[in-house]
């Protein structure tokens, strides 16, 4: 499957936020996003002119699938998906992203960045209700059970990550036992609960073209 394989911090750049893609960087001074280089990429990234109106749907539909590391086809899916669910298309598409299995991992505090959860979970160090799922784009459902294998816990790599993401809050959404490497989702996410800076209305208005 293709995937980015470039500087992620190009992205953030690219989209005008942080996409907390490079875990602990991303947290502290290092990140070129508190730094005046927080313009544009490319030689013309700070003589854009005024953007038109599908140019900022198309920006915002781009951040999104950025964020949560969706590729186009599979944004496409998701969003056909959640369109024909009842309620708001907007909160649907961002409720589906949330409960990806990667996200839940990395929102539940085991992985230190989206692209991170993603390759643990490739590699199969979690498990949804006792059973062992490698699929970064499995929608969790409320009632389920995310949790480290237990092989896994004693590996050095998710001592460091539960270290690393101790004093990350966790969404009320989720409730998160750190010393079991468990965690549950309780219930559906709001739209106010879900902090991604996204203006989701944009996304459905460049599908509805």
């Amino acid at each position: 499957m293709a995937r980015y394989t470039g500087p992620v911090c190009r992205l953030c750049r690219r989209e005008g936020v942080k996409l907390f893609l490079k875990a602990e960087r991303c947290y502290t001074e290092k990140c070129p996003m508190n730094k005046k280089k927080s313009y544009p990429p490319g030689q013309h990234g700070q003589g854009r002119k005024k953007v038109s109106e599908h140019g900022l749907q198309l920006r915002e539909k781009q951040k999104a699938r950025r964020t949560y590391g969706v590729l186009e086809t599979q944004f496409h899916l998701t969003f056909n998906r959640a369109s024909r669910q009842k309620g708001v298309t907007g909160d649907n598409l961002l409720s589906l992203l949330e409960r990806r299995l990667d996200n839940v991992v990395f929102r539940l505090g085991f992985a230190g960045s989206r692209p991170e959860a993603r390759q643990l979970v490739r590699h199969g160090h979690y498990s949804v209700n006792g059973r062992r799922v490698s699929i970064p784009s499995y929608t969790v459902k409320p009632g389920d059970t995310v949790a480290v294998m237990p092989r896994s816990r004693e590996s050095a790599k998710m001592k460091y990550l539960a270290e690393l993401t101790a004093q990350r809050p966790v969404p009320a959404w989720l409730t998160v036992n750190r010393e079991t490497f468990q965690g549950t989702v309780d219930r559906l996410p709001s739209r106010q609960e879900i902090d991604t800076a996204l203006e989701e209305h944009l996304i459905v208005e460049l599908y509805s073209r």
